[in-house]
């Protein structure tokens, strides 16, 4: 859903997610992305326009794809999309050819529906409304399915919170987390919440506005090189928008962004099968793998035995049409899953009694790049087998790329290193609004520049070369001891694979904003001089081999781009802040028997299933 925002590569990499990425924000995918695709689906009866009645009487528009000759009613099919149902032709053909009736439903507001558009908050009852209307069509033989990703596979977590009777399974792919990854990550908004606004204002489509990168990093550059505050971006892009400003009423979690997620009391009661699907570079994985670990928490026993989880090697668009190249990365032919394949073989399984599909050997399928192979485990937590520890260290200065500090396997014998932050510094627009950045081949996974360009505004810390080939899976976790002379900033923390010839791949990222270091429920203003520990413990789930002779790199830095909300430091309402407000910030970093900063690196286990 974040189109504009690149959230693992904040802090310079921010515009190439969002051309790379922009058909599986805008659309559902096609349905084989492999080479040689497979040919043209049979024939299939369509019907423009089904109304579908609510029940407070707004009817919604259906485009039906039914089955050609269908003699007798079966399961059906459907997705709740607000970016209109004629972008799911492809995914419909497919299902009618496959043997299902499918129905491509514009959300209320939204295409030919009815009603007006409340962007998320309304799925929850229409959705419930329309698994039980398609029940009872003559088509369908009351097991209704789900299908869609990012905003779609969001609709299908916020209709099973009604525990619609007729629901028999849901696949939601790359799910938006409303308060989760969106439109704030770890309580930090996005830019991009206003170029997404835009997208789904009115109800027809606005994706000319919406695909015209150049003309919105031009608006987000004017607002954030006049250091305006960040309620007044609407107004910059020129469309005041009610929906924004009731998100900036609401900076961190509570009751308001718990409302669109599953309580536990309705994870308990969950009873339908679940097929779950995220990416490494997922900028939605956030919100996916909280609704797979709410769902493993609290979940009945029965229900969670039928929860499957698949972690591919995608971004955002990956996760519903595999690609064999990814941000500057090439990926081996077994990360090619045939998605809606996928479907079908999980739909005939838990609605017609077929075979579990194939690819499903266990509850946790994920991909490890570099031995380019999918493993199994039974849990998510099965995926890591140990953790490896590493200490930050340095020589008193760990500003530099060529200057680094280290990560030892030994603790350190004692150091401080301290970067300087000025929230007025704009050079980041040098690395963020360059030409090549704004295009959709830009290598953002393994281009190093933007790093470099920042050399003595961050803290760098290398592994030794590895001796050996070393798998990881699961999540980096990260320990700082750190002091600030502010009552608030924002950091960023990256992970990376360094090759022994040089090159880098990004790994993981996580954000933090101070105030929020203990709790993102409860803010807590900063004691300036105070040591204290920074937990990172949200980092992205992601799988590789990292070879004989590579370093992991981490870096801890201030987070300054165009794409995030600016943070002056200040401690007051950062929404309202601005470059009035704004107070330099020097983070110091200890490492020392007293202040054990560390890395955790989680080491991948074997697979539960034979090759």
């Amino acid at each position: 859903m974040k189109a504009g925002v690149a959230s693992w590569m904040l802090g310079g990499l921010l515009a190439a997610v969002s051309l790379a990425s922009i058909d599986a924000y805008a659309q559902d995918a096609k349905p084989d992305s492999k080479p040689d695709a497979k040919p043209e689906p049979g024939p299939f009866d369509f019907r423009w326009d089904v109304r579908i009645p609510l029940r407070d009487g707004v009817k919604l528009s259906a485009t039906q794809y039914l089955p050609r000759g269908l003699k007798r009613a079966g399961p059906c099919v459907f997705s709740l999309t607000p970016y209109t149902a004629q972008r799911n032709h492809e995914r419909g053909k497919y299902f009618a050819s496959h043997g299902y009736a499918y129905y491509a439903v514009d959300v209320r507001g939204r295409g030919n529906s009815e009603g007006e558009f409340t962007p998320l908050l309304q799925e929850a009852r229409d959705g419930h409304d329309v698994v039980e209307w398609l029940a009872r069509q003559p088509s369908c033989n009351g097991k209704v399915a789900m299908s869609g990703g990012s905003y779609l596979g969001y609709a299908q977590w916020a209709t099973v919170k009604e525990l619609p009777p007729h629901l028999a399974t849901i696949v939601p792919i790359a799910s938006v987390g409303p308060g989760v990854d969106f439109p704030i990550l770890n309580n930090i908004p996005y830019t991009y919440n206003m170029q997404w606004l835009t997208f789904v204002s009115g109800h027809t489509s606005q994706d000319r506005i919406f695909g015209d990168f150049g003309f919105w990093a031009s608006q987000y550059r004017r607002w954030y090189e006049a250091h305006a505050p960040y309620t007044q971006l609407d107004q910059y892009i020129g469309n005041p928008s009610p929906t924004f400003q009731t998100w900036n009423a609401h900076p961190y979690q509570d009751a308001y962004w718990d409302s669109h997620r599953p309580t536990p009391e309705q994870y308990a009661k969950l009873e339908l099968p679940i097929l779950s699907v995220t990416g490494h570079y997922d900028d939605d994985q956030p919100g996916a793998m909280s609704y797979y670990k709410g769902h493993m928490r609290y979940g009945n026993e029965r229900a969670k035995a039928m929860h499957y989880l698949v972690i591919g090697p995608w971004d955002h668009t990956g996760t519903s049409s595999p690609q064999a190249e990814v941000g500057g990365l090439k990926f081996g032919e077994a990360s090619l899953v045939d998605i809606n394949a996928l479907h079908v073989a999980w739909y005939d399984w838990t609605m017609k009694q077929g075979s579990r599909p194939e690819f499903l050997k266990d509850k946790v399928a994920f991909y490890v790049v570099g031995e380019e192979a999918w493993r199994y485990a039974p849990s998510l937590q099965a995926v890591t087998a140990s953790t490896q520890t590493w200490y930050l260290d340095s020589q008193g200065r760990a500003n530099d790329v060529f200057e680094s500090g280290q990560l030892r396997a030994t603790q350190s014998g004692g150091g401080i290193d301290r970067y300087v932050y000025d929230p007025l510094d704009t050079s980041p627009l040098e690395y963020e609004d360059r030409p090549d950045v704004l295009t959709p081949t830009y290598a953002y996974l393994t281009d190093q520049r933007g790093l470099v360009m920042s050399s003595g505004k961050q803290l760098i810390y290398h592994t030794p070369a590895l001796d050996r080939d070393t798998d990881i899976a699961g999540f980096f976790k990260l320990s700082a001891y750190i002091a600030l002379d502010q009552p608030d900033t924002d950091f960023s923390a990256k992970i990376y694979e360094i090759k022994a010839d040089g090159g880098s791949v990004f790994l993981a990222q996580e954000l933090m904003r101070a105030r929020y270091r203990k709790s993102l429920r409860q803010p807590e203003l900063v004691t300036p001089g105070q040591v204290e520990r920074y937990d990172f413990e949200r980092f992205n789930f992601t799988a590789r081999r990292l070879a004989k002779g590579s370093r992991l790199r981490l870096v801890i830095a201030p987070l300054n781009s165009l794409s995030m909300q600016k943070n002056y430091n200040s401690g007051g309402v950062v929404a309202e802040e601005s470059g009035k407000d704004a107070r330099k910030v020097t983070v110091s970093l200890y490492h020392d028997a007293q202040h054990p900063s560390a890395l955790y690196v989680p080491i991948a286990a074997k697979s539960s299933a034979r090759k």
